[in-house]
């Protein structure tokens, strides 16, 4: 399905308080996903807020393909800061601690609960794993059912998507610059991506050797992977991926097919 993601059909922040409640009132399950990413580096050629642009796109195509099954979904306007001590000394990284994180998403979650969504998604690109568990633990005082986090560092979906993802190498490199160029490509510093040599980095073989810095790891210009290698048809791939993530998370949770 190519979705454009500049499309805003499915936006809830463009919508009126009576559209709202008349959503919330339908007989379908009303369903609010949560953005959520980051304000990091991503190298010389990928813009500061790319995680929250690669959970927008994919939150805006799951809520695309969830109307023809039921679901009344809408894309909440996105939580774009998180935890981000990996890319501490370079500029424009600006992060928040978890202890911060955790009750603001809570609180977020509990709005949309109270405010008559069924089920509330928390859609989560930034993949640092103090982040991911700080939004994780937002939704532990959900009751049953109505709260979810899909996120691809879990196993199940990691494995669906590029080879490059699975390699760890994979901060603004191909899988991360093509999902960019498919959803946001006016954004891409094309030229600079073009010359960008392969940097074999794995974030996840470094984390688990105890280094806390994209620094330690070697990532001088705050990247790994192959950016050069990018495209969007891989883009639109990946974007397919997160979004059948995003759907069957929250099909389980609601007990849909």
């Amino acid at each position: 399905m190519q979705l454009p993601e500049s499309a805003t059909d499915f936006d809830l922040g463009g919508l009126t308080t009576e559209d709202v409640a008349r959503l919330a009132a339908a007989s379908l399950p009303f369903v609010v996903i949560v953005p959520v990413g980051s304000v990091e580096p991503h190298g010389p050629h990928l813009p500061l807020e790319t995680d929250t642009i690669i959970s927008v796109a994919a939150s805006r195509r799951a809520a695309a393909e969830l109307a023809p099954r039921g679901v009344a979904a809408r894309v909440a306007p996105a939580v774009a800061y998180g935890v981000t001590e990996f890319a501490r000394g370079f500029a424009g990284v600006a992060g928040v601690p978890p202890e911060v994180l955790t009750p603001f998403l809570a609180a977020v979650v509990r709005a949309y609960l109270d405010g008559g969504a069924r089920h509330v998604c928390l859609v989560n690109n930034h993949l640092e794993p103090a982040h991911d568990a700080a939004v994780r633990a937002a939704i532990a005082a959900a009751p049953a059912g109505a709260a979810s986090v899909a996120c691809p560092l879990t196993r199940r979906w990691a494995r669906t998507l590029s080879a490059e993802f699975k390699s760890g190498a994979c901060h603004a490199g191909s899988y991360e610059t093509s999902i960019v160029l498919a959803a946001r490509p006016e954004l891409v510093r094309d030229v600079a991506r073009a010359s960008l040599p392969a940097v074999p980095i794995s974030l996840s073989e470094g984390i688990k050797a105890g280094q806390s810095t994209f620094a330690e790891m070697g990532m001088t210009r705050a990247y790994a992977g192959a950016p050069a290698e990018a495209s969007a048809v891989e883009g639109h791939e990946q974007l397919e991926r997160l979004a059948a993530m995003i759907i069957v998370e929250i099909s389980e949770a609601l007990g849909v097919g």
